[in-house]
């Protein structure tokens, strides 16, 4: 959403009756009396007149090079405030609340609209720091010298809406609801206004008190809207179930201290995917009885099927790809169905199985001869015991999909990859997949879809070398061919539709991450020189790829590629194999750093405190990171900074809620998708254990989020609705790093 799409969103909804208001903390902010404080940069002339602020603005320049302010607001973190103003600007404003110096951190950011007479506008927002802030008005850019006028301008306290105060909700004391590993870290949050310590103890099962502590204040969590402190009884490393901490009339969820907590989480998040396949039937006897269901999208009415697809064609085509079109036709049956809908995209599907495999990989390299991941009956699929790894064969349902999507050769475009197949138009739960009537198409081939086909063939060909040798070669046949289409067709790049097309985008018009992914695998399994040399002419060759804010993603793929090259790059040259693996040990240690910041424990630090969709998954991608810097330095601290964050995806959050299904006190069951919809078709049943749902977002895409979270602190902007798609969604994209963490954290010892 752009950010006028926001602030008129805040000024719809936030602005409720009833509010009190705080005092006002602008002087003179109806320019009566000449005691304002307003000043001007350069470019920027002010006056007073007529009871208003007027700033003279000179032409040109960017947008911040023409400021108006208002420093020394003092704002109280975890307080909400209004802004309000009248102006007659003939050109949309932007306006901050920020912090008064470096960083000048954003604490509310609004867009003015322009308007020919004088208008009204207001807008709230929640202050997140002490330091004090100043109010901005950035007004560069025009072509002409303008005039910008403003009256009434207020600023006070008011009441919280009724979202944001959600964290308050639940249990004060927040803990991983399955529990903490015997040798881990053990950490709880508190939530508490109180400035001092607090003191605490730990029972056991039989309420007996077996530890005790106080806890270390930990100041308010602009994520949360909360003021917060950390428990910390890591010291108590005695086995058991149904311990809690408990201070005075609190008490935490009921959890458990162990050796293994996360054996039967790797099987549940892999056993995930089985139900997903598209193009055969779910047999009850292995899925579970509540969860068999007939073949989808094979043909049989009233499916067309995916077993003879053509390309989109018509007005919807010519808006998205001009004159591209297509004559043949292409059996894409299998695969799995990207999440809730019944789509299948190419840049999700190549990620995830990357990761599947990934899991594998590391494994084999660094999980010992005895690692689950290594097994023949890891997961509950129809393969299990045919000799071949569970990982292999689940990688392989999606590969072969992946496989069919390439351009046929003699076709213009050959060797490409069709970006997705999904309906020509949108459906909505509850809809088996056997049952979706809507027509299917193919769409346009995509540069990036190309690389990151190319990029996951190679990886698996070196992985199926051995359990399935002619598939290997078929693999890695297809990776140097996409690799050479792709090449031959830089900037053919997945658009933005208006989102009414039958299914998501994935666009993404910088491909560079995704060619640097593909060469990182195909030199990885062939140490061919010219793959090294396509590396080392990337700009993410020795750039800084892995960030606090996600590490990796379908659509930035380069930091995925860098660990693949730490973790399994002994061909590189020493030099280039040092610089990659001390990035990845750089990037560990700054996340640990920036872990201990965070009140609940998780590694993640988006910009301003808002969180992304799919945050639960940017969380999981943070924790591979340290996982490879783990594997790599053998340094327990990375290791221990993996498992504290893993607590917060188990309930140690602003919501004490854990968002795997099945798993702690509180999980998720009613996740969107059109075939576990229960809460719409009492028939159909809840998403499976191991479930992973998407998780705080703080846009709201979804009518539910804009009707139930308005105002809502970032941690704290999910619901469990199925119509809740933009932060209630099942991915294959979200459940295979759950795969890989619960992998690695069952393995490293």
């Amino acid at each position: 959403m752009s950010r006028l799409g926001i602030a008129q969103a805040a000024i719809a909804v936030l602005i409720l009756p009833g509010m009190a208001a705080g005092a006002e903390l602008i002087v003179d902010g109806r320019f009566e009396h000449g005691e304002d404080s307003f000043w001007a940069g350069d470019g920027v002339t002010l006056s007073r007149d007529g009871g208003q602020l007027c700033a003279d603005v000179s032409a040109g320049g960017e947008t911040w090079d023409r400021l108006v302010g208002l420093n020394g607001l003092k704002l109280e973190p975890g307080l909400h405030y209004r802004l309000a103003l009248t102006t007659d600007a003939v050109r949309a404003v932007p306006a901050r609340i920020q912090r008064g110096a470096e960083p000048w951190t954003t604490q509310g950011e609004f867009m003015i609209a322009g308007a020919p007479e004088p208008a009204p506008f207001s807008a709230d927002f929640m202050a997140t720091e002490a330091d004090e802030a100043q109010l901005i008005f950035p007004l560069g850019g025009a072509e002409k010298p303008w005039r910008f006028c403003v009256d009434d301008v207020s600023l006070t306290e008011i009441a919280a809406p009724a979202a944001a105060n959600r964290a308050k909700d639940g249990p004060a004391i927040r803990v991983n609801q399955l529990g903490y590993l015997t040798d881990g870290p053990k950490r709880a949050t508190v939530i508490s206004d109180a400035r001092q310590a607090i003191s605490f103890q730990l029972v056991d099962a039989g309420d007996a008190v077996v530890g005790e502590g106080t806890t270390r204040p930990s100041g308010f969590d602009p994520s949360a809207g909360v003021r917060t402190h950390v428990a910390d009884f890591s010291a108590y490393a005695v086995p058991g179930d149904g311990y809690r901490l408990v201070s005075g009339d609190w008490s935490s969820d009921r959890f458990s201290i162990s050796d293994d907590l996360y054996g039967r989480l790797t099987v549940d998040a892999l056993s995930w995917f089985y139900p997903q396949r598209s193009g055969v039937k779910i047999r009850g006897d292995i899925a579970g009885k509540a969860y068999a269901r007939p073949a989808g999208h094979i043909g049989v009415a009233p499916n067309e099927g995916d077993t003879s697809v053509g390309c989109l064609s018509g007005p919807a085509a010519k808006a998205l790809y001009g004159d591209w079109s297509c004559s043949y036709r292409l059996d894409v049956s299998g695969g799995w169905y990207d999440a809730g809908d019944h789509g299948k995209y190419a840049v999700n599907g190549a990620i995830s199985a990357a990761q599947l495999l990934a899991t594998y990989e590391r494994a084999r390299s660094f999980g010992g001869a005895k690692s689950p991941a290594l097994g023949d009956r890891l997961s509950r699929i129809p393969e299990s015991g045919n000799g071949i790894p569970d990982l292999l064969d689940e990688a392989r349902w999606e590969l072969q999909f992946l496989l069919s999507m390439m351009v046929p050769d003699g076709e213009p475009l050959a060797g490409m990859v069709h970006h997705k197949i999904h309906d020509t138009e949108w459906t909505s739960p509850p809809m088996l997949p056997s049952e979706d009537p809507k027509a299917r198409a193919l769409h346009r081939p995509s540069t990036a879809a190309t690389f990151d086909v190319a990029a996951v063939a190679a990886q698996a060909s070196r992985l199926y070398a051995k359990d399935n040798p002619s598939f290997g070669k078929r693999l890695l046949s297809a990776a140097r061919k996409a690799w050479v289409a792709a090449n031959a067709n830089p900037v053919l790049t997945a658009p933005k539709s208006d989102g009414n097309a039958g299914g998501g985008d994935y666009d993404d018009d910088d491909v560079s991450d995704e060619l640097y992914w593909a060469a990182t695998e195909l030199f990885l399994t062939t140490g061919d020189a010219k793959y090294l040399e396509a590396l080392r002419a990337s700009p993410h060759w020795s750039g800084e790829v892995l960030h606090a804010t996600g590490a990796f993603d379908w659509r930035n793929v380069a930091g995925f590629a860098r660990l693949q090259l730490a973790l399994y790059g002994e061909a590189l040259p020493k030099a280039d194999l040092a610089m990659i693996r001390r990035s990845v040990l750089t990037a560990g240690r700054d996340f640990l750093t920036r872990q201990a910041a965070e009140p609940f424990g998780q590694i993640y630090r988006p910009r301003n405190h808002r969180y992304d969709w799919g945050s639960n998954q940017l969380i999981l991608q943070n924790i591979i990171v340290l996982s490879a810097a783990f594997d790599l330095s053998g340094d327990r601290a990375f290791l221990n900074g993996a498992r504290e964050s893993m607590d917060y995806l188990l309930g140690r959050n602003a919501l004490a809620f854990s968002y795997i299904t099945g798993y702690g006190a509180r999980s998720p069951v009613n996740q969107h998708s059109r075939w576990y919809a229960r809460q719409v078709d009492p028939s159909l049943p809840n998403p499976p254990v191991g479930s992973l749902a998407g998780g705080p977002n703080s846009t709201p895409v979804d009518a539910i989020a804009k009707q139930r979270l308005t105002g809502c602190a970032p941690q704290t902007c999910y619901v469990d609705d199925i119509e809740a798609y933009g932060s209630n969604e099942i991915t294959i994209n979200w459940n295979a790093p759950l795969v890989y963490v619960a992998s690695f954290l069952t393995d490293a010892r």
